[in-house]
């Protein structure tokens, strides 16, 4: 398939979405949406209501425009069409709760099934669009400086540079901040919990920005039996990293931007309920502590990236480290 009948199969394909999955929120705001959607009824957030079904009919306005190409109006539909894809993104934030929900049973988090479903085709859609405004760029030959200077950010890197390195420990801080404000209220306080869990939070807090930047991240150590010298692979870090940062980073930067709208407005963004009860302040330690964790993470896993594309350097770290683990031997 050539460049323009891939870009013409992504336009057509969103085009499709957006008018089928607009079709649906329009019948249910019309007639009445199911009930039992989400913990807070909706299905979306932010992008709710008539707002949601406006969000559908940009995108396939956006759509249709990238089937036929304009110079004069490529560069308006290109930014269109990117904030449209974030604002999908963005609305389907809960599906963050429904991965965890039905990765890690028995936390309490109680099942949304055709709630999750809506979620999941609203991000769906969101991709899609992303993909078409990537693919009408390419085809409209639209040159942005701001991506021409990503493309130098994402050249290898020979070794892990020191910028790395303070955003994996500012990554583990943002962690370890998070723990100590559940700390202050208490761990019987904590809207989740459950074994499995905490334990994958605490490695995905801490071990996983320390792999993301230290050598044996990218070759096994010595004391790995059977596999010390060798390369790790690379998307068992790398995919772990990317993930957590982009949920944790969509999740929480929404939820931070609904506390701040919500104080300004002087409301308590989190009103103590039947479910959670906990001071106001907790929130705002943890959430922003949330957004700097995966922040973090994200800039660490770019390193990580760009390190681990250029395999005569890693291949050198290994038998480096190969061979040293062979003169320990030796010298024991």
């Amino acid at each position: 398939m050539s460049p323009s009948e891939q870009h013409h199969v992504l336009a057509r394909t969103a085009l499709v979405w957006a008018l089928t999955y607009g079709a649906m929120r329009t019948y249910w705001q019309l007639h009445g949406s199911p009930s039992h959607l989400s913990a807070i009824g909706t299905d979306l957030v932010v992008f709710t209501g008539w707002w949601g079904i406006a969000l559908c009919g940009a995108a396939a306005v956006l759509a249709a425009a990238m089937l036929r190409p304009s110079r004069r109006f490529a560069l308006p539909v290109l930014i269109g069409a990117t904030a449209v894809a974030l604002a999908l993104v963005a609305a389907s934030v809960m599906l963050v709760l429904d991965l965890i929900g039905n990765v890690f049973p028995g936390m309490g988090i109680d099942r949304y099934p055709l709630g999750a479903a809506s979620r999941v085709a609203c991000a769906v859609g969101g991709v899609l669009l992303a993909l078409a405004a990537r693919s009408f760029r390419q085809q409209s030959g639209i040159r942005l400086r701001v991506l021409d200077r990503l493309q130098i950010v994402l050249t290898p890197l020979d070794r892990t540079p020191r910028w790395a390195y303070v955003a994996a420990y500012v990554s583990m801080a943002g962690c370890l901040t998070r723990i100590a404000a559940q700390a202050v209220v208490g761990f019987d306080e904590s809207p989740l919990s459950g074994i499995a869990f905490e334990g994958c939070f605490v490695l995905a807090g801490t071990l996983l920005p320390l792999a993301l930047v230290h050598s044996w991240g990218m070759v096994w150590p010595r004391w790995v039996v059977g596999l010390a010298g060798r390369r790790v692979p690379r998307r068992l870090v790398l995919w772990p990293g990317v993930g957590v940062s982009v949920m944790i980073v969509t999740y929480f930067g929404v939820m931070l931007g609904q506390m701040v709208v919500e104080r300004l407005h002087g409301r308590n963004p989190f009103p103590p309920d039947a479910r959670m009860d906990l001071p106001e302040t907790f929130f705002w330690v943890a959430v922003p502590a949330y957004v700097v964790w995966g922040a973090a993470l994200g800039v660490t896993a770019l390193s990580y990236h760009r390190r681990t594309r250029s395999p005569e350097g890693v291949e050198s770290l290994a038998g480096g480290m190969g061979r040293a683990s062979s003169s320990s031997r030796l010298d024991a």
